[in-house]
């Protein structure tokens, strides 16, 4: 499938720029989708972030130089993108267990990872409801924060932003001004003009309030996924999406927001949805 040859360009990608600068937004180029989803996409079908796919990699090939001559360190430092000795110790230690030096000792044993690639199989005996649909613009009112590139670092900023919205309020504030479809608390990973992406905690409204931030979710066709659960079954759910139904449903990402919308927000027993943007694969030449 294209969908999947894609991906595997974006690795190949990868290979050929260990030694210099990986450009994330040229990853998801080549994958025909945004940086930020295809490092969501990664993350879910790697099982690791691409951050630190990327890390194994180099230091798996660092290992290899270290083994073969007497280029000093702060060479392979360099090569690998680490200014200085220091840094480049402490992820080869992260990832080896040992120091860059000890390799060179006979018999010391240092890990491999090689390259990634990725095919379709069977898996997943378990039925997944979903619907199409296809939405016109709306307007959401809510408070957000900005994702960072290292989407790791977000799997620590989102939750910490709905607790905060619980004990500071915020969360009673917006289910008083919900007055537009979808009706429920949203959980929403934006674009920005700039090409920054944000997430929002926000409710769609055509009220105004001083406090809080406006965004227009652009006209897109999602693929809508019902669930229920605590909120770790979101990720679960976006996981089987991205894994399971994706590959083989016909459909890629489209340059639009992810959208959570909680029907009911307890975080113990909550009704949800999944919105993923998403575009036939035949339109997306």
């Amino acid at each position: 499938m294209e969908w999947i040859e894609r991906l595997n360009s974006a690795m190949g990608y990868i290979e050929e720029h260990l030694t210099d600068n990986i450009d994330y937004e040229q990853l998801g180029r080549i994958a025909c989708c945004s940086a930020y989803h295809f490092q969501r996409m990664f993350t879910y079908m790697a099982g690791v972030t691409l951050s630190e796919y990327i890390r194994r990699r180099k230091m798996s090939l660092a290992a290899v130089d270290l083994q073969g001559g007497d280029v000093k360190i702060i060479e392979i430092a360099g090569k690998y993108g680490y200014n200085s000795p220091t840094a480049f110790n402490r992820a080869f230690q992260a990832i080896h267990g040992i120091a860059p030096s000890a390799v060179r000792s006979e018999g010391v044993s240092v890990k491999s990872f090689p390259p990634l690639t990725f095919k379709i199989t069977i898996k997943g005996a378990e039925e997944m409801n979903y619907r199409i649909e296809t939405k016109e613009a709306f307007r959401i009112i809510g408070v957000s924060s900005p994702l960072h590139q290292e989407i790791e670092e977000n799997f620590a900023i989102v939750p910490q932003m709905w607790q905060n919205a619980v004990a500071n309020g915020t969360l009673e504030k917006l289910a008083g001004l919900m007055d537009a479809q979808p009706m429920g608390i949203l959980g929403v990973s934006a674009c920005n003009e700039e090409n920054a992406w944000k997430y929002f905690i926000a409710v769609a409204s055509t009220k105004t309030d001083a406090g809080l931030e406006e965004y227009i979710v652009p006209a897109s066709t999602w693929a809508i996924f019902p669930g229920t659960g605590t909120n770790l079954s979101v990720q679960d759910l976006e996981q089987r999406i991205v894994t399971e139904w994706l590959p083989t449903s016909g459909y890629e990402y489209a340059n639009a927001p992810d959208i959570e919308v909680y029907l009911n927000p307890d975080p113990q027993n909550a009704q949800y949805e999944v919105w993923i943007p998403v575009v036939k694969c035949s339109d997306k030449k």
